[in-house]
């Protein structure tokens, strides 16, 4: 089959199932994000989250994940919704992270990205790979820039010109060569309006996070208890932060996303401080359901709340 057409009629299923972007990128060692990567966890910014030290040579590597892997298909789908906004704009209350608001992105890119596997079996042939979402060894922010859909800002996030930030990635792993994307220029310029608006300086140097200062880490990885003096840093935020991506200019004029399934629970948004303060392990349950706040147990949740409620009240003394 001509490289061209099996290249753009994947491309063209990728847009069919409702993703947002779709690039292609040669399956190989990436050694400069090897020792970057190297670098970051010798230093220990990844604090507990000792994963990240598992299958070093597969992390880096997609051959090794994939056997005879010959190219990595990356695909963005954006989460950005209306409701997002007006949410943001609330004051006094107590807020989850935008992605986490949905249906747990994990499930619904699997099944997506098997029908593209599905679709490039039929279209090629014989044809051997993997799908992957953020729940194996893969640098997904890596492949997504080499496939030519993104670039890493100065908040270590994947940016991309039309979509902004405001997506989740996924990629394809198979043993099939396709016409392979150019990588992507950095367009972050001389901004650096998310270093300065991270009120615990994990941002601590352009393009580099340190994780255990941020407050994604404090309300979902860390598992002890949160040390106090961040406790008042976490401001309102109960479970992920969006601070470093709602300042961000790209982020500005972001389309709204097209997947239902990662459109935002109207009982993950619109709640005052009391009902959050009352929450008990049934309504926990039942409003957490499916989503992604599952990740943070109902205790650590409730700590979360806890310390965003403090703070809260004495903004309000």
């Amino acid at each position: 089959m001509d490289l061209i057409k099996k290249t753009e009629d994947v491309r063209q299923k990728a847009y069919d199932l409702g993703f947002d972007a779709c690039g292609f990128a040669r399956a190989r060692r990436l050694e400069q994000e090897e020792r970057r990567l190297e670098e970051w966890l010798n230093q220990g910014r990844h604090g507990n989250m000792l994963w990240m030290e598992n299958h070093f040579d597969k992390r880096v590597d997609p051959t090794k994940l994939v056997p005879g892997a010959k190219s990595v298909v990356s695909v963005l789908a954006s989460y950005n919704h209306p409701d997002h906004q007006e949410h943001t704009r609330l004051e006094e209350v107590p807020k989850i992270s935008k992605y986490a608001q949905s249906r747990d992105y994990h499930k619904v890119f699997k099944k997506k990205l098997y029908k593209l596997f599905k679709y490039t079996r039929e279209i090629v042939g014989k044809v051997q790979g993997r799908v992957f979402v953020d729940s194996a060894p893969v640098l997904d922010k890596a492949w997504a820039v080499q496939a030519g859909i993104g670039w890493i800002g100065k908040n270590s996030m994947l940016l991309n010109k039309r979509l902004g930030s405001y997506f989740f990635i996924g990629e394809m792993i198979v043993d099939t060569e396709f016409r392979y994307n150019e990588v992507t220029t950095d367009h972050c310029g001389s901004c650096t309006r998310c270093i300065e608006a991270c009120p615990t300086n994990a941002i601590y140097e352009p393009y580099r996070v340190d994780a255990t200062k941020c407050i994604s880490y404090f309300t979902i990885e860390l598992k002890e208890e949160m040390p106090d003096e961040y406790k008042k840093q976490v401001g309102e935020w109960m479970f992920g932060c969006d601070i470093c991506q709602e300042v961000c200019p790209w982020n500005r004029d972001a389309p709204y996303g097209s997947i239902e399934d990662l459109h935002p629970r109207e009982e993950l948004q619109n709640h005052d401080m009391e009902y959050w303060e009352e929450l008990d392990l049934k309504e926990y349950n039942r409003i957490t359901e499916g989503t992604p706040v599952r990740r943070a147990k109902y205790e650590k949740f409730r700590d979360n709340v806890d310390a965003v409620i403090e703070n809260l009240k004495s903004e309000g003394d």
